[in-house]
């Protein structure tokens, strides 16, 4: 079976958009840029509607994210401990 050239190429363009997960003990949090660093050197681009106050160093995290633009990892959701 063939895939026409136009699916092909919307397909591959649309790979970088892709969710991924990433879980991890946060090593640094970066109020000014709303950013939060895990453990494994991944920084992540937090939403600008969530409070990053309860978010501290030694958290463990569970979050779902795009790679977008320029590689930034936006955090799409995030599962914090209870």
């Amino acid at each position: 079976m063939r895939i026409p050239a136009a699916a092909f190429a919307l397909f591959m363009f649309a790979l970088p958009a892709l969710a991924a997960d990433a879980e991890g003990k946060v090593t640094k949090v970066d109020e000014d840029n709303l950013t939060i660093t895990l453990e494994n050197g991944q920084t992540y681009k937090l939403p600008s509607e969530m409070d990053i106050s309860v978010i501290q160093p030694g958290m463990e995290v569970v979050l779902a994210y795009r790679e977008g633009d320029k590689g930034v990892k936006q955090i799409t959701d995030m599962v914090l401990p209870e």
